[in-house]
């Protein structure tokens, strides 16, 4: 039963383990605040992907070609957030100690990285072109390419969360953790730059 749809299995995995805004941004809060109190971020970025996937496969890209104004807004907002994030975690010092960082990203905050992120669009509009004979109809391509998407975003954004509380128990000093999150901060600001290749 799985045979067919092995292939958009695999593709999902790969794309969603790779490091972009959304695993480093997982790793990040895995290292400040821990697996737990990661979980609405990692649920959140999950079903952003999912969304974004769907909509792709529903049509999203006519969409965005008919109306260009529209993917340069998503382009400008997705950035500014993007750079406010890095700035926010390059400050960061050790876990508690840093008020900038009180609390982790909300439900919402790791849903909206994936709106804005060019890499999930492009994931997702690759997929839904690669893999729409899978489907019989957009609907069905979309609940298709959702669920994958969702379900290997999940998996893979709890690692790299885990990943970050190993590299917690790992760094003892202040300057390490300053270093570990201007690493973190500075890789989070270069993914925007693909956003930017196409203009």
């Amino acid at each position: 039963m799985l045979e067919p749809i092995f292939p958009l299995i695999l593709f999902a995995i790969v794309a969603t383990t790779t490091p972009g805004i959304a695993t480093t941004l997982s790793t990040a809060s895995g290292a400040q605040f821990g697996f737990r109190r990661s979980v609405p971020l990692l649920i959140g970025s999950a079903a952003g992907l999912a969304t974004v996937t769907s909509a792709a496969a529903a049509g999203l890209a006519g969409l965005l070609l008919a109306v260009p104004s529209l993917q340069l807004a998503m382009k400008v907002t997705g950035s500014l957030y993007l750079v406010w994030l890095a700035i926010k975690i390059g400050r960061s010092g050790p876990p508690n100690l840093d008020v900038t960082m009180t609390r982790p990203n909300s439900f919402l905050g790791g849903a909206g990285i994936q709106w804005m992120n060019p890499k999930g669009c492009a994931m997702g509009l690759g997929a839904a072109a690669s893999f729409a004979a899978l489907a019989s109809g957009p609907m069905q391509l979309a609940l298709l390419l959702g669920a994958t998407f969702g379900l290997a975003a999940a998996a893979s954004l709890s690692l790299w969360c885990v990943a970050g509380m190993v590299l917690a128990r790992l760094l003892k000093t202040e300057w390490q953790w300053r270093a570990l999150n201007v690493v973190l901060a500075l890789v989070l600001a270069a993914s925007i730059i693909p956003m930017w290749r196409s203009v």
